[in-house]
């Protein structure tokens, strides 16, 4: 794979950079971005992955996230990806709407046509780009953990799940928990992977988890004043689960905040700390 690299500027003594390259995964032209420490100047140093939710791409976190200070403090790579393939020829949603398609890719391998040709977003997270950041960046692969807001809350959930001998460390920003028993989750799913349901289990941390999938422990914040909180979110859901499962939750409800990057800028340096804990 060939990166080419964008912009790069200096930051907290580090530096960040937005990069791109052709993907196999998507077959389309993926851009992310890296945030470097100063200590990589010394060896690999660990890497924190953050998946976006609906409509972002990488820049959403990148320019709002205020991640680089601490992340220069602790020494820590932060990788941020797009949510979705883009370009001519990349199928989109026939009605227009903001949860479906571009930029809506749901950390999903698609199986269903127009969608199946492009949008292997679960390929690409877990497979294609952390290969690319192995061979392009200082970083220590075998410290690696994984956070993510909404849709990302809930990619980072399922991939954490899935592979948890991977990653240290898991946590979210009002994750969609159980997409197979909410309305973003039956248009996501139904539309990438189909309707036979048992399909979407691998898909839902709620259900990977009643279905043996164990990690340790999970930080969670939630905002009381989120208004996709009642219909799409349901985190109470995560905490029966992780309840029956002797999975230990930290979940916090925030009173006052929302859904948005002032929320997640809020917490940030507590999700940073976290994961630098679990991956010293």
């Amino acid at each position: 794979m060939t990166m080419e690299t964008l912009s790069v500027s200096a930051s907290h003594g580090g530096t960040q950079g937005v990069y791109a390259h052709d993907s196999a995964a998507t077959s389309t032209r993926m851009t992310f971005s890296v945030f470097v420490p100063p200590q990589a100047q010394a060896g690999p140093v660990p890497v924190i992955w953050y998946l976006s939710g609906l409509t972002c791409t990488h820049a959403n976190v990148t320019e709002k996230g205020e991640y680089r200070r601490l992340c220069a403090e602790l020494g820590l790579i932060f990788v941020a990806p797009d949510t979705s393939p883009r370009g001519e020829g990349v199928a989109d949603d026939p009605a227009g709407s903001w949860d479906f398609g571009l930029g809506a890719g749901f950390y999903v391998d698609a199986t269903e046509a127009p969608y199946a040709a492009n949008y292997r977003m679960w390929s690409y997270i877990t497979d294609e780009l952390p290969a690319l950041i192995a061979a392009e960046f200082p970083a220590d692969m075998d410290r690696q953990s994984i956070m993510g807001h909404s849709m990302g809350g809930h990619g980072a959930l399922t991939i954490a799940l899935t592979f948890p001998d991977r990653f240290r460390a898991v946590s979210a920003f009002a994750p969609i928990v159980a997409p197979g028993q909410v309305p973003w989750g039956h248009k996501a799913l139904g539309g990438y992977l189909g309707p036979g349901i048992a399909a979407w289990r691998k898909h839902d941390a709620v259900a990977l988890i009643e279905d043996g999938a164990r990690v340790a422990d999970i930080l969670v914040d939630q905002g009381e004043a989120d208004g996709f909180l009642a219909q799409q979110l349901k985190p109470h859901l995560l905490a029966d689960a992780c309840a029956k499962a002797g999975i230990d939750l930290t979940l916090r409800m925030q009173p006052g905040y929302d859904h948005s990057y002032y929320f997640i800028s809020s917490f940030m340096d507590d999700h940073l700390r976290w994961h630098a804990e679990r991956l010293a």
